[in-house]
């Protein structure tokens, strides 16, 4: 079964780069199993991840954000910070940068149901005056695209490049959709 990418970001498919995005963008619409179910897809990852990663990850009620970072990371041959499910953790990754640009890693913090300290990692498509643009593992339990405001940016990294990508700039967007408020 084939998920349309919301016209707001159709333009991504002609992007070709960076590889972050790419590859995302393959992943996109993958959906975690309510309830006592896994999808097998998410919980390979941790697989392809290996390390202690895949001792880990077992079931897709553990939030999935670094999971789905680290995948991407690896498939495009970059390496995932230590401890990877934690996303705070990649505000180490790559370089830090103080302007986000297309394929940067972005890293939110975000308050748990009990009222602690967490993080969010995706990556930046783009950004309105409010929020910035990602798409990203575990938003809504799925692999999407989402508004994230930016007073809960805690860091901006950018992949370190050989090469960086000649599209790699900052993408101005249409506020379109509510903000993320279901990342864990």
């Amino acid at each position: 079964m084939s998920i349309t990418i919301p016209s707001q970001y159709q333009w991504l498919n002609l992007e070709g780069g960076p590889k972050m995005i790419v590859e995302a963008l393959k992943l996109f619409g993958t959906l975690e199993v309510p309830g006592e179910g896994n999808n097998s897809t998410i919980t390979q990852w941790a697989n392809e991840v290996g390390g202690k990663v895949a001792d880990v990850y077992k079931t897709d009620s553990i939030p999935w954000c670094g999971l789905f970072m680290a995948v991407i990371a690896k498939r495009c041959g970059k390496t995932a910070p230590k401890d990877p499910l934690w996303a705070l953790n990649w505000g180490t990754f790559g370089i830090s940068v103080s302007t986000a640009m297309l394929g940067d890693t972005l890293v939110f913090v975000r308050r748990t149901p009990e009222g602690n300290r967490a993080g969010h990692v995706a990556i930046y498509v783009g950004e309105d005056v409010t929020a910035y643009h990602v798409i990203g593992g575990n938003q809504d339990d799925r692999v999407c695209f989402k508004r994230m405001a930016k007073n809960r940016l805690y860091a901006i990294r950018r992949p370190q490049y050989n090469v960086q990508p000649a599209n790699v700039r900052t993408i101005n967007l249409l506020p379109k959709g509510g903000l993320s408020n279901n990342e864990g």
